[in-house]
């Protein structure tokens, strides 16, 4: 397998489950891996010269810890402008499965799964495709992967998104179709057609930015000097469409579960899990706090959280006659007991980024299905407000820490903010909200939350 992005989640999850694997006997698999831009070169460094290994560190919510060496990494690949490490690994016969995890946003792709060409980079990518050149973004560097792999006749690979992105396989071949067309070469669309699929995936794994005494807890507990350590909680899960078209890991094994549709697990996880873990970053920040257990343990957030699943999504997602598999009332208190894991020290800042695409991906469908019914939206429509509030206060440059959005525009993310009218502004963003922008509903919602979140902010000043 080849992964692109060595970063923490990655490594404390896709990495995990295999080293599971090894350990189980089956040796016939390992990962060779690398970044697709310069930003890591500090960590890339060293994991290759620790030869790819490295600690995992978990912790439960009663503060368990447990340490486990992570060897599945066989290769770290260095990173280059030209990708060639990456091409040549992806373009090896013996290279079953490319994985790849680049977050939400860097996928590019508007309410209709088409590709956003106002993202310079990717624009500039196409261009490069153009030329025979690889890019760095997702498609960009699959695009150059897949040439070189089917002018090597190296034969089919499956694409494997590992991002929180709803109906992930499938939108990122949609995406990857696209550029593969911009870019003008048919007879690479046509293989691709013919020799590669995308399954759908769904993950989960808390999993933090390493603290800076990471390590030295790491050397303290295990006597391992690592200058890589990765820390996460002790839940995990993989559901994953079997549709592999060269082999794949018996990941079913260890305890991933492989099924024929991801669709309700996804959805499951991408409303209760992702858009409530937002809603308590957002809620946390504006009221001074720093991790999202104190969030968590907050009970007017808290209760934001409860509500917001209980009235809004539930109904959604089981309906009679069309009970989601996933039992979402255990799910909903499962998934806050994790978010309060005071050992985790998740922060806001590291939950709260890429707002402009989580509304659209992870909120926007539940108050879309709500207004359908005819149901009111006042729950869900906290978590916007939420975040607007959190807007103002960084266009006001008060964040007590620096804001990361890949989907957001700031000059129209400012603008916005500077409106006349804020919650009117948000409540009209085609961006956010399709074709719902503008909805008398939706308006009417955003601003009774807005008044609401005023109240919070006020209640605990």
């Amino acid at each position: 397998m080849l992964h692109l992005g060595l970063g923490s989640f990655h490594r404390a999850h896709q990495a995990a489950y295999l080293q599971q694997l090894i350990e189980a006997g089956d040796t016939r698999w390992s990962l060779s891996g690398g970044n697709l831009r310069a930003d890591m070169a500090e960590l890339l460094g060293a994991l290759r010269a620790q030869g790819g290994r490295y600690t995992l560190e978990t912790v439960s919510p009663a503060g368990e810890y447990r340490y486990q060496r992570i060897e599945s990494i066989r290769e770290v690949l260095p990173y280059e402008p030209t990708l060639a490490a990456l091409i040549a690994r992806g373009a090896d016969a013996a290279t079953r499965v490319i994985s790849f995890t680049v977050t939400e946003a860097g996928y590019y792709l508007d309410a209709h799964d088409r590709l956003d060409l106002g993202f310079s980079d990717l624009a500039a990518d196409i261009e490069r495709a153009k030329r025979g050149e690889p890019g760095d973004t997702i498609y960009g560097a699959v695009c150059a992967i897949l040439r070189a792999r089917r002018a090597a006749g190296a034969g089919p690979v499956t694409l494997l998104c590992c991002d929180n992105l709803r109906h992930n396989g499938q939108r990122f071949r949609a995406g990857l179709l696209e550029f593969i067309e911009r870019g003008g070469d048919a007879a690479l669309r046509g293989w691709v057609d013919a020799s590669t699929t995308c399954p759908n995936a769904m993950v989960d794994r808390i999993t933090p930015r390493p603290p800076p005494e990471l390590r030295e807890r790491v050397r303290r507990a295990t006597g391992w000097i690592d200058a890589a350590p990765v820390t996460a909680e002790s839940f995990i899960q993989w559901v994953i469409e079997d549709n592999f078209i060269a082999g794949r890991p018996e990941w079913e094994r260890v305890g991933v579960q492989m099924v024929d549709s991801v669709a309700p697990f996804e959805e499951a996880k991408i409303r209760v899990l992702n858009a409530t873990h937002s809603c308590i970053a957002w809620a946390g920040t504006l009221i001074g706090l720093q991790f999202i257990h104190e969030g968590t343990r907050t009970p007017a957030i808290r209760q934001m959280a409860w509500d917001y699943v209980t009235d809004d999504v539930i109904p959604c997602l089981s309906q009679p006659g069309n009970p989601s598999p996933v039992d979402l009332p255990a799910y909903r208190d499962e998934v806050l007991e994790r978010f309060g894991n005071a050992a985790i020290r998740d922060t806001n800042q590291r939950v709260a980024m890429d707002g402009f695409s989580k509304i659209p991906g992870f909120i926007a469908p539940t108050v879309r299905e709500r207004l359908a019914q005819g149901q009111t939206i006042d729950s869900v429509a906290m978590l916007p407000a939420l975040f607007l509030a959190f807007l103002q206060r960084w266009h006001r440059g008060e964040l007590a820490y620096t804001y990361e959005d890949q989907g957001m525009d700031p000059a129209a993310a400012h603008a916005i903010c500077a409106a006349a009218d804020p919650v009117a502004a948000m409540g009209a963003d085609a961006g956010l909200w399709a074709e719902l922008a503008g909805d008398a509903r939706l308006l009417g919602a955003l601003r009774r939350a807005a008044q609401r979140v005023i109240t919070f902010q006020k209640d605990h000043s």
